[in-house]
């Protein structure tokens, strides 16, 4: 342990900024105004962020207005929460948050976004907070008087170096799965919900177009890439898209699902997969306490790891347990479909572990994730505390398929979702070592020269 100083939050030149306590009005289209939702894991999150007027977003930031290595604080709800600024990150606050900001003087600006992380920071949480009858808070008042480690400069420096790299490559990983998601979300809504190649044929055959032209037409729909990006593929690639696209036909015909490709089948989700529910708790209780499963429940499957109190005998039907890359659906509350990448855990009741002997996993995972959105209205329409589906919901979720067409672009379907568990994993690691070295870092335990 290194002799470093202990200081309030103040004298180390952190100044506490206050946000209006107010809320704009919403907007279909504007700019972002975060709430606490908006603050996960250390970052702001845009996902279901309020849109606010271009009058209101300068008006609500004319008191706290965010710059780069800012800390947003959420002082109800979440105490405590936090998540730095990046560059380039143009917001307004939401109430209940406040900025913490450094002068540079002492405390170097980057590292600010890890004091506010590790044991030390929650045990002065715990510290000031105030407990009421609904939410707990946080007075403005107290905030400035945290104590914090303070390092030298130099080691504050290196810290927020090594810290930031790891941090940095979580948030690449993150971005590039949000590409390779929306790439194989697109591809899928195009083929296998609104038929484009089928269509693009169809307009092209209309059109008195040539059997060359109409090939050309389907080739470009299923690619979604012009004539002249086409010509830049390599030889194997465009012949790969050939044989995809001579598997569409260039008609529809009528069914129970509307208007589907000629030749195409039509199943409900509950025949393309199997949707096992979970088992209550008091089912898989251990034996053992020292050896046990975590028990995956819904907040567990919205946050992406198996952090939880309950727990399971390691001893139930292989059946019910859920292992990296399995789909899980939670069909009660908050409706979620997610490939699970939180470590060996138990299902419990109120979610499905959706598994197929028929279908690739990408197949019943993208058209589960098609159907969430009528799922969630159909749980909001119950009169009830916890809406919820009833397995007769999966058997009238259509589904239009070709079992060749499948066939054919399920090696780079099925690519394209295991890249995205692989970075999913990475990032899984990574954050486990930057939170281990986090507190020890922060501390002085560790010795920087070995960096």
């Amino acid at each position: 342990m290194c002799d470093w100083s202990v200081v309030k939050l103040r004298d180390a030149g952190v100044r506490l900024i206050d946000c209006d306590h107010k809320t704009p009005k919403a907007e279909e289209k504007g700019f972002p105004y975060i709430g606490i939702p908006q603050l996960k894991q250390g970052r702001v999150v845009l996902d279901g962020a309020r849109l606010i007027s271009e009058e209101d977003f300068h008006l609500w930031r004319r008191k706290a207005k965010p710059l780069p290595n800012d800390v947003i604080l959420s002082r109800r709800c979440n105490p405590g929460e936090t998540a730095f600024v990046p560059n380039n990150l143009e917001i307004a606050l939401g109430q209940n948050l406040v900025l913490l900001r450094s002068d540079g003087s002492k405390l170097y600006p980057p590292f600010l976004r890890w004091v506010v992380q590790g044991p030390n920071w929650w045990n002065q949480i715990s510290k000031f907070i105030n407990v009421g009858a609904v939410f707990d808070s946080l007075k403005c008042a107290n905030i400035p008087n945290f104590e914090i480690t303070l390092p030298p400069m130099a080691n504050q420096r290196q810290i927020s170096k090594i810290l930031g790299a790891l941090d940095d490559k979580i948030e690449i990983n993150r971005q590039t799965n949000q590409t390779l998601e929306q790439i194989a979300q697109t591809l899928f809504k195009s083929w296998f919900v609104d038929f484009e190649p089928v269509k693009a044929k169809m307009a092209a055959k209309q059109a008195g177009a040539s059997a060359e032209q109409i090939k050309h037409a389907a080739l470009c729909a299923i690619s979604g890439k012009t004539p002249e990006q086409l010509a830049q593929l390599d030889p194997q690639t465009l012949q790969q898209l050939k044989t995809t696209a001579a598997l569409f036909p260039d008609a529809l015909v009528d069914s129970e699902l509307g208007e589907i490709p000629d030749g195409w089948e039509i199943k409900g989700l509950d025949k393309i997969a199997n949707y096992l529910n979970g088992l209550a708790l008091q089912k898989f209780r251990p034996k053992d306490e020292a050896n046990f499963l975590p028990v995956l429940k819904i907040a567990q499957l919205k946050a992406g790891v198996a952090a939880g109190d309950e727990k399971a005998s390691p001893d139930i039907k292989p059946e019910y347990i859920v292992e990296n890359g399995d789909v899980v659906f939670s069909w009660s509350g908050s409706l979620v479909v997610d490939v699970w990448c939180g470590g060996k855990v138990a299902l419990n009741q109120h979610l499905f572990k959706v598994t197929s002997d028929n279908f690739p996993k990408w197949f019943f995972y993208y058209f589960t994730k098609h159907h969430l959105d009528d799922f969630q209205r159909i749980a909001a329409a119950k009169a009830v505390t916890m809406g919820h589906i009833k397995r007769e919901h999966l058997s009238t979720a259509l589904c239009a398929f070709n079992k060749a067409i499948i066939e054919n672009c399920d090696a780079y379907l099925s690519a394209l979702l295991d890249q995205q568990i692989a970075l999913r994993l990475q990032n899984t690691n990574l954050a486990e070592i930057r939170d281990n070295l986090l507190p020890k870092l922060l501390s002085g335990e560790i010795n920087l020269s070995n960096f």
